[in-house]
């Protein structure tokens, strides 16, 4: 097993609305039948401990869509069939990802007694307007009074907020931000909007619809006061997005970042695996109904389970690694190999290097795209 860690991710794919920004794998349905969806995830587990029977779990990460939507009991099931198949980390993190709008004390109590740890919320902008912009169905006033409420029943709570939104200037970033982190988070995490292919906002975007949208240059600056506020907080940047006092960085994500393994359930989850030495990258089936069906009459709701080659194992600890403030090892034979294109990055300030250890600058991030393609051009 990779020294990445083992973690669980199981996706639900239900929301109460769809974002315009937003390209993940969720779906708006008039109704859910939790029991079914229980069972299913419940054989998923069953089917992916065969595989991975005797692994020490690290974490476990409900996402979505909108997993706050789910029945304690779904919760509880899940959680349940886990502990009955893995031993668990004695930090075992178990997060949940809720938006404002789906939290009630009552359900995140339960939630709680079924063991989730951690719960991360999708607050996304601080002001009413922005948010009904980004077509989130929550004021400012429930977004805090949600994170209130998650603060009070979990010891781990992290929320989300998007930048470079619309209109925004650095002023405004600024006030917002400081606002944010006078809650005295322990967990942030800071999104630039970015406009992807099959969404609203992409639609809008391609016809020219989409107005006010930050420059480059006013992007840059939106950034450097989010790095300069967050470490003035003790929230410094630990991955390129996310934010964290010391300890309390998110330990699922630092197993996709780290190259660890992590089992992908349900609708269009992605997952890697590494079994008898070989890493497989899975994927479930996207449409939920038909996810859905594949577990009923297959016994595996993934569509596929390809294995990785040696390249694409190394390309994709790169990409994800790099993100990462303390960087990653590679091999001494790659460096080696990619000496030329490591010395310009290094020699225009993008890029550190020690020993067999690279790592992105401070300057380095916010181009950190292109200081991937360039290691990768070979």
């Amino acid at each position: 097993m990779p020294e990445g860690g083992f973690g669980i991710y199981l996706h639900w794919p239900f929301c109460q609305a769809k974002c315009p920004y937003c390209d993940f794998n969720s779906h708006v349905v008039a109704t859910v039948d939790d029991d079914a969806w229980a069972s299913a995830f419940e054989a998923e587990l069953d089917r992916i401990a065969d595989l991975t029977g005797g692994r020490v779990l690290n974490s476990v990460f409900f996402g979505g869509g909108t997993p706050s939507l789910m029945k304690v009991s779904t919760v509880e099931r899940i959680l349940d069939r886990i502990a009955k198949h893995w031993r668990l980390a004695n930090d075992l993190e178990v997060t949940l990802e809720a938006n404002p709008t789906s939290i009630e004390a009552d359900r995140f109590a339960g939630y709680r007694k079924a063991g989730v740890n951690r719960v991360s919320v999708g607050v996304q902008a601080l002001d009413d307007k922005d948010l009904k912009a980004l077509g989130r169905l929550h004021s400012v006033a429930e977004a805090l009074t949600a994170v209130d409420v998650a603060r009070s029943t979990f010891d781990r709570v992290s929320f989300d907020l998007i930048y470079a939104r619309q209109h925004q200037d650095v002023a405004s970033w600024r006030k917002e931000l400081t606002q944010a982190l006078s809650f005295d988070p322990d967990h942030l995490s800071l999104y630039q909007l970015t406009i992807e292919d099959g969404t609203a906002f992409g639609d809008r975007f391609k016809r020219g619809t989409l107005k006010g949208l930050p420059d480059e240059d006013v992007a840059a600056d939106l950034w450097d006061v989010t790095q300069e506020l967050c470490v003035e907080a003790e929230l410094p940047a630990y991955e390129v997005s996310n934010h964290a006092k010391i300890g309390q960085e998110s330990r699922h994500n630092q197993i996709y970042w780290a190259s660890g393994d992590w089992a992908g359930i349900g609708p269009g989850a992605h997952g890697r695996l590494t079994l008898d030495g070989v890493r497989f990258e899975t994927i479930g089936a996207r449409a939920p109904a038909a996810w859905l069906e594949r577990v009923k009459a297959t016994g595996s709701g993934d569509v596929s389970k390809s294995a990785m080659n040696e390249k694409d194992v190394l390309s994709e600890r790169i990409l994800m690694g790099l993100r990462m403030r303390d960087g990653i090892e590679l091999p001494s034979s790659w460096i080696d190999e990619n000496r030329k294109n490591i010395n310009v990055l290094a020699d225009l300030g993008l890029l550190y290097q020690t020993h067999r250890t690279l790592r992105v600058t401070q300057s380095g991030r916010p181009v950190l795209n292109a200081i991937i393609a360039k290691l990768l051009a070979n």
